[in-house]
């Protein structure tokens, strides 16, 4: 299809819209002038989080119910967001990611296929990488993933590959990082059930729905001894998802690139800036490091740049703490 006739088109099928990072690419689609239309099963997603499009609730694995809606939506493009995430769970239930990941994604591409839709922003992951050998990481290093979670994510990238030979496809996977902070305008931001990630699970214990707060690892061989992990601002997420998307749609190749910031916070950096900012010091109990855990974790994302134009802008520390906490204070208020 002519690139003109393709750019005609401006409705993305999000799978996955209602999540954490979905919902904030879907606001960043809207501002960008496209039509974000959300498919999800609201399972871990929210459907007051689908503010700027249409939402059709269904089930990854449904193939029928995703033809139908790139059909219906005269879809030029798909963000693909949906998946299980908790690492620590998909070392214990492996089954539900390959089966929700890697199943569900056939069942997306091969309604793709079936629609005429060749284009799709896969959201991946850091952790195909497992322990890299070199920091901060490349996309030449060699993935090695250590959990089903990663390891189910790099078979999706790999499905796409062989579908890019064998059909056509084409494909950016983006490999991120820590997602990090709220929406400036916090009108949307990080809530599950349970919560896994140290900022909101933080904020959560200062309000008062969290009780068994503790940092995993006091003696990494780093400066503070705890961990060091890239955190990337959704918002600077997002924004990299619409410049993927308009990569593809202008004839970009595809391929795979690392989202971060390029430098990493400890965690004991990480509460000593909640502290400082909410001046509310959070008891932090020391507990065992984390199967598989490395010391420190961050990206060289200058290959994004590169092709893409983008950098990060929202990923200074102060940013991701403020954002996050006026984020929290609206969706958990203090008991």
């Amino acid at each position: 299809m002519p690139v003109q006739n393709i750019l005609s088109q401006r409705s993305v099928l999000v799978v996955g819209g209602a999540g954490y990072i979905g919902a904030h690419t879907c606001k960043a689609l809207a501002v960008s002038g496209y039509i974000p239309v959300t498919f999800d099963n609201l399972s871990t997603g929210h459907r007051n989080f689908v503010k700027w499009g249409p939402l059709v609730q269904g089930e990854i694995v449904d193939t029928d119910a995703l033809r139908q809606a790139l059909r219906d939506h005269d879809v030029c493009a798909v963000l693909h967001f949906a998946a299980h995430a908790d690492i620590g769970e998909s070392v214990w239930e492996p089954r539900k990611y390959y089966e929700n990941n890697v199943s569900g994604s056939l069942s997306l591409l091969r309604a793709m296929s079936e629609a005429g839709v060749d284009k799709i922003v896969f959201s991946s992951t850091c952790a195909v990488y497992g322990q890299p050998s070199q920091i901060p990481v490349t996309e030449r290093e060699r993935p090695v993933p250590i959990t089903p979670y990663g390891a189910s994510k790099l078979m999706v990238e790999q499905i796409m590959s062989d579908f890019r030979s064998a059909y056509g496809l084409n494909f950016i996977a983006l490999r991120y990082f820590n997602a990090s902070g709220a929406d400036l305008e916090a009108e949307i931001g990080e809530l599950r059930d349970p919560e896994s990630h140290l900022i909101p699970r933080a904020m959560m214990a200062l309000q008062g729905h969290l009780d068994d707060f503790q940092v995993f690892g006091t003696d990494f061989p780093t400066a503070d001894g705890t961990a060091i992990r890239d955190y990337i601002h959704v918002v600077d997420l997002a924004e990299a998802h619409v410049r993927a998307l308009d990569a593809l749609l202008h004839g970009h190749q595809g391929g795979v690139f690392n989202l971060g910031a390029g430098r990493g916070y400890s965690v004991k950096e990480i509460l000593d800036e909640i502290a400082r900012h909410t001046g509310r010091p959070l008891a932090s109990p020391s507990g065992p490091r984390r199967k598989g855990d490395a010391a420190a974790l961050f990206a060289d994302a200058l290959l994004a740049k590169a092709e893409f134009g983008w950098q990060p802008t929202h990923s200074d520390l102060e940013t991701i703490i403020r954002s996050a906490w006026r984020w929290h204070q609206k969706a958990h208020p203090k008991r």
